[in-house]
């Protein structure tokens, strides 16, 4: 707050949370550069934890820039991508899932994404990770109990209370484990390509898909010779639409090069649409080549009177609740209530904490020692924890935070 008080005038930290208009000027010429808003916040009632002091200048470019020049030469420094997040995590203000959905909640380009964001701001997903962690400690407990008290009460723990307790909470780590491949999807966007044969529509209903006419339309079979990518949301959900060229044997190189292309595309997809004409002999042959879900669509309803018309929007609508509910049917069905995991991080955490908790299981049924079975206990909660950011090391922290914007 020393530091800004350099620069305005007047200066008003108290009382705290309280807008003032004050004349900011350089610290070292006294020069005037604006008339600004601004807020003080005493620590620990801040974002960041820390005492805070926001500043509101006129927009434009070259008054923001003046202003952050003269906090510069008062003392300030341009804080580092992600900075005040990474200051709000380790004064204990947010956990780090938190300050992840921070920049989800930032980058969010379509409302399921917005939605998930804001779910896990509200620490949805860290609410139910202390869940499984508690569950975890109750069953390492039990094993504590029966190491230290064989003789007690009812004589040892049964074999058959462990087993239901690990059965339960495994169940519970596994089935927040299966969210991670349409939550991922639902981070990056479900890469849709759309294929077919030559002429087949493709490029007409990638335009109408993506709203706007980005591909090249004509009555040419292999006017495609690329593909085409671009951002779409359906029903709500975020889709990388690619436009691949028509499948064929060619004959021309270009072209040919293009089909290669294609079948690359292919090979990474998250969903395919299929698009024909008319049946299609192909269709069973290219099927049997691709490893993710198919829709199959016939085009050009508007001349064949069934399917989808790219030229009138019949079909269209419905097409789209398809997509949507073939690249997240299970968000769909979870809603927007339950947890999801949403970035590879998470996923790794979870997929030690259940490779632990099978070792467990594994170790007693092989008769090793009580003792040394529930280490591997220990190591599931370890997992756990590093995902909520208790004991994250500061490398990965850094790769956490370099992907954020400076502003936060």
């Amino acid at each position: 707050m020393l530091l800004a008080a350099r620069c305005l005038e007047p200066f008003h930290p108290d009382p705290p949370r309280t807008v003032f208009r004050a004349r900011l000027s350089h610290p070292g010429s006294a020069e005037p550069i604006d008339d600004v808003l601004a807020v003080c916040y005493a620590a620990p009632h801040s974002y960041t934890g820390e005492d805070v002091v926001e500043i509101s200048t006129h927009g434009g470019l070259t008054t923001p820039a003046a202003a952050v020049a003269a906090l510069v030469a008062a003392g300030a420094r341009p804080a580092e991508p992600g900075e005040f997040t990474r200051r709000a995590v380790l004064n204990g203000k947010m956990d780090l899932l938190q300050a992840e959905a921070t920049a989800d909640l930032i980058d969010a380009g379509s409302p399921a994404q917005r939605r998930r964001a804001l779910h896990q701001l509200d620490r949805g997903l860290s609410e139910r990770l202390a869940a499984l962690r508690t569950e975890i400690l109750e069953l390492e407990a039990l094993i504590a109990y029966d190491i230290d008290f064989p003789e007690e009460d009812e004589g040892p723990v049964s074999p058959e209370r462990v087993r239901a307790a690990w059965s339960a909470v495994r169940g519970r780590v596994a089935d927040l484990l299966r969210t991670a491949p349409e939550g991922e999807r639902l981070r990056e966007g479900a890469l849709l390509v759309i294929a077919g044969p030559p002429n087949a529509g493709k490029s007409s209903l990638f335009n109408a898909l993506l709203g706007t006419e980005r591909a090249i339309v004509t009555e040419i079979p292999g006017t495609t010779r690329d593909a085409i990518e671009a951002h779409a949301v359906i029903e709500g959900f975020p889709f990388r639409l690619v436009d691949t060229a028509g499948l064929r044997d060619a004959d021309e190189r270009i072209e040919r090069l293009g089909i290669e292309v294609s079948r690359k595309y292919l090979a990474a997809a998250d969903l395919v649409l299929f698009c024909e004409e008319r049946d299609e002999p192909s269709r069973d042959e290219f099927l049997a080549q691709v490893q993710a879900p198919v829709v199959v669509v016939r085009t050009k309803a508007d001349l064949t009177g069934t399917g989808v018309s790219a030229v009138t929007g019949a079909g269209l609508a419905e097409l789209k609740r398809r997509l949507a509910a073939v690249a997240f049917g299970r968000l769909v069905a979870l809603g927007d209530v339950e947890p999801v995991v949403t970035r590879a991080r998470h996923r790794l955490a979870l997929e030690r904490a259940l490779a632990e908790l099978d070792a467990f299981q594994a170790a007693r049924t092989g008769g090793v020692d009580s003792a040394a079975a529930a280490t591997h206990l220990r190591a599931a909660v370890t997992a756990l924890d590093a995902l909520i950011g208790a004991v994250t090391p500061d490398d990965v922290l850094d790769r956490v935070f370099s992907a954020f914007c400076v502003g936060k």
